[in-house]
């Protein structure tokens, strides 16, 4: 059984935590998940590294704009700077070892940052506002719908052209950082999943798949697709 490390968030009183619908879609998938500590202790991680076969970046607060060269918006949400560092390390590390790792949401906007690219800090303000993409109230409905290209890794996982799924961002790729291409977009043309080509898996996309995948084929196959990724 493979082992995939994952990362959490953190609340107001300092508990770390990682909402159930992760392990439980890594669980159905065959892989073993363990929740990572929060730390930014560099020979820590690398140990966290040596043992597991892959990671899963979750969703979570935003991310500090410094961190892509930007000054700090009032739209910009609640941060999450020591979390920040242990995931931008933690990212830098699997691309340069080549472990496999999916992104979801925040770890989406993690990967893409982590390569260079930037984010939008609020899109209804810097991108538009005819589609409503944080749809916080409705976790497990699905709102919009995506576009998958053609010829990506997303597209072969999922099987589907387009799909509906959930929606719970207020943020987005502005840029796109070095290397990925796109592999999915929303009806309003924000990018909505990227890939690294070339790498045992390295798949990121911006809903939250873990919220649908027990009931929706297409959303469990991403956990499938990393858990036979980290077996190879």
């Amino acid at each position: 059984m493979v082992l995939i490390g994952v990362t959490p968030s953190q609340d107001e009183n300092g508990r770390i935590f990682v909402n159930h619908d992760y392990p439980d879609a890594l669980l159905r998938a065959g892989a073993l998940p363990v929740m990572l500590p929060l730390t930014k202790d560099q020979a820590a991680l690398e140990e966290i590294l040596c043992r597991v076969d892959g990671l899963l970046l979750t969703g979570g607060a935003d991310i500090e704009p410094k961190r892509y060269g930007e000054e700090t918006l009032p739209l910009c949400g609640e941060m999450a700077p020591l979390r920040d560092e242990m995931e931008f390390y933690l990212c830098k590390r699997a691309l340069e070892t080549d472990l496999p790792m999916l992104g979801i949401c925040r770890g989406f906007e993690v990967i893409n940052c982590v390569l260079g690219g930037k984010l939008y800090q609020d899109i209804a303000a810097q991108y538009r506002d005819v589609l409503k993409h944080p749809c916080y109230d409705v976790p497990r409905d699905q709102v919009h719908a995506v576009t998958t290209a053609e010829g990506t890794r997303l597209r072969q996982i999922t099987g589907m052209e387009e799909m509906r799924v959930n929606s719970r961002h207020h943020q987005g790729v502005k840029t796109l950082g070095q290397g990925l291409i796109v592999s999915a977009r929303a009806e309003d043309g924000l990018i909505e999943g990227v890939e690294l080509p070339g790498r045992r898996f390295a798949v990121a996309v911006q809903w939250h798949p873990e919220s649908l995948s027990d009931y929706r084929p297409e959303a469990q196959a991403l956990f499938n697709a990393l858990t036979e990724a980290c077996a190879c």
